[in-house]
């Protein structure tokens, strides 16, 4: 464990302080914890606005109702300017089928994209140009070369994910529950649970536990808790160990075997 000046001095680094984004602003006067540590309330995974001062944060959930776009309880994005239009800004090139799946408490920092299926330009012949979206006799000539073409499928984000700012997400991409995407990634490959990604194509940086940690979390899956448990030992999921975690799920009969 690092000590306090250790601490300091690796905070305080440049490189730490650029590789993730947390809108730290917004932790202080909306606490909803009084002076006593009694839980006044608990956020309302439907509500639009959880912070009503700062309309920059956003439940996914009920904003993307009925799109595209799936979304679990507690995730997040943040937007200074324009929150509320995640799906048709940060999500781009949606012209097929595939969806975009996101799990539970995940937090997105602004400017995060993913880049859907329908990004995707034919490349078995000489051209990449897209004729057939032009319409017309060029449609008509191609569109079975478009259709034929195979798919990336879903993109699929696991729970309690973490998203810096500027991150890209390729279409297909499955990231792994406890992932954290570092600023400015441009994720182009399946990240593995419990791993940080950086860089453009992102590689892995490092695995945040030991694989028998993070089966241990994987096994205990606190996301899938019920809230009144989550709130309950919210102070262990955020600083606690995975060895804490599992214990917590033992004894509330919630360990998946």
């Amino acid at each position: 464990m690092l000590g306090r000046s250790q601490f300091s001095r690796l905070w305080g680094s440049h490189t730490l302080r650029c590789l993730l984004a947390y809108p730290l602003e917004l932790i202080g006067r909306d606490s909803r914890v009084t002076s006593d540590r009694t839980s006044v309330s608990t956020p309302d995974p439907d509500t639009l606005h959880p912070l009503p001062e700062h309309e920059r944060v956003v439940f996914l959930k009920p904003l993307v109702a009925g799109t595209h776009v799936v979304a679990g309880d507690f995730t997040y994005y943040d937007d200074p300017d324009g929150a509320t239009e995640f799906v048709q800004r940060n999500v781009l090139y949606a012209y097929g089928p595939e969806r975009l799946v996101i799990g539970k408490y995940c937090a997105i920092a602004t400017g995060t994209r993913f880049l859907m299926a329908g990004a995707a330009h034919p490349s078995m012949g000489t051209s990449t140009f897209p004729f057939t979206m032009f319409g017309g006799r060029w449609a008509e000539e191609t569109l079975d070369i478009v259709s034929g073409m195979p798919s990336r499928g879903d993109t699929v984000v696991g729970n309690d994910v973490w998203f810096g700012y500027g991150a890209t997400v390729m279409p297909g991409v499955r990231i792994g529950d406890g992932a954290v995407i570092a600023a400015g990634a441009v994720v182009t490959t399946d990240v593995p649970p419990y791993t940080i990604v950086g860089g453009n194509p992102a590689r892995a940086i490092r695995q945040r536990f030991d694989d028998q940690a993070v089966e241990q979390l994987l096994r205990a899956a606190w996301w899938d808790w019920p809230v009144d448990v989550v709130s309950a030992n919210a102070r262990t999921i955020m600083a606690g160990s995975p060895q804490d975690i599992a214990r917590i799920a033992a004894t509330e009969g919630l360990r998946r075997q």
